[in-house]
């Protein structure tokens, strides 16, 4: 098995054969979709540090019981165990002041797993772009968008004449840049 994501039968197999290497991959792989969920829905990162190894308990206690079934994908079963933990906890912890239905109708699973695989296959274009466009405008994007530098600073590093020029120069950057982003398959 590589560093990659594992496939759902590798996780199974893994499960079932003690295989601590599968459950720490696992981890890697979805620890992302489950803190973006949290953090979109009054938590925090330890919130969903809890959230996920409990749902990663479930799935091993019901693949060692021999009760488990796989029905859809393994990334949907653990969104969707994560989502009904954290609608339980939030129900006790009354941290939610309306009422818990208005709230699960606006998280339906499937398409909130596949919102965030469109997601990271977009950023993972952008980044592949940026690696394309070259100096120094990758430095100047990354300055503005990534480091929140102000144009004037930007402006002092490169040697602009005035911010105006960097502004013009950031434009012209990410022109190419979106030029470069488009032309990905």
């Amino acid at each position: 098995m590589n560093n990659s994501v594992p496939t759902d039968s590798e996780v199974i197999l893994g499960i079932l054969n003690n295989q601590d290497t599968v459950l720490k991959k696992l981890y890697i792989a979805y620890f992302p979709m489950v803190l973006q969920l949290i953090i979109n829905n009054n938590g925090t990162q330890d919130d969903a540090k809890d959230i996920y190894q409990e749902a990663i308990i479930v799935l091993y206690n019901k693949v060692k019981g021999g009760e488990f079934e796989l029905s859809s994908k393994l990334k949907t079963f653990i969104y969707s165990v994560c989502r009904r933990l954290w609608l339980k906890r939030l129900n006790q912890m009354s941290r939610y002041g309306g009422d818990i239905r208005d709230f699960q109708e606006h998280l339906p699973v499937e398409q909130d797993v596949d919102l965030h695989d469109e997601r990271d296959i977009q950023f993972g274009k952008m980044q592949s772009s940026l690696q394309l466009l070259g100096e120094p405008c990758k430095t100047i994007i990354e300055d503005f968008y990534i480091n929140n530098r102000s144009m004037q600073e930007i402006c002092e590093k490169f040697g602009y004449t005035n911010a105006d020029n960097a502004k013009t120069q950031k434009y012209k950057c990410l022109q190419r840049l979106k030029k470069l982003f488009f032309q990905q398959k």
